[in-house]
């Protein structure tokens, strides 16, 4: 039985319906705040969210002490909290993982799939170049959220 492959494209309205596509918010909070407030947001798209997960970022992040309702750490479909005391071990993480990523070749990565009541695989192409300049921006955030001594929330 052939599989239809399917390329996610964020400009296609029908995409960005699937399950499979996935976004998330990096956002700056207080833990110990009396009442939630965000104080500063980075926005993960689509293809940023796939590449932490691809290039194995997310599960190299697991090593800090994340806080979460379901004690999963930081995982997709999950909210999780960094303490500010963890943002440079996060920087440090984030500058080894970047260090191994190759700014010239483009990966086309599996995202999920199912057999009913078509084959549909799900694909994603990732433009390593565009993430890397994501992860700057990244470490950017988390050195200013360290410094003015935010701590970070997850929402993936």
């Amino acid at each position: 039985m052939k599989v239809q492959q399917i390329r996610l494209d964020d400009n296609n309205p029908e995409h960005r319906q699937l399950s499979i596509y996935r976004t998330g918010l990096i956002n700056r909070v207080r833990l110990d705040d009396r009442e939630y407030r965000v104080y500063g947001t980075l926005e993960l798209s689509a293809h940023d969210y796939a590449a932490l997960f691809h290039y194995s970022i997310i599960e190299a992040l697991n090593q800090l002490p994340f806080i979460s309702e379901t004690s999963n750490g930081l995982d997709s479909w999950d909210e999780a909290f960094l303490h500010n005391s963890r943002l440079g071990t996060m920087q440090k993480i984030i500058a080894e993982k970047s260090a191994s990523i190759n700014p010239e070749k483009k990966e086309m990565i599996l995202l999920g799939w199912h057999d009913q009541p078509l084959r549909v695989a799900y694909l994603r192409e990732i433009e390593p170049a565009r993430f890397l300049l994501f992860l700057e921006n990244l470490t950017r955030f988390v050195a200013e959220s360290e410094k003015e001594g935010y701590d970070l929330e997850f929402i993936l």
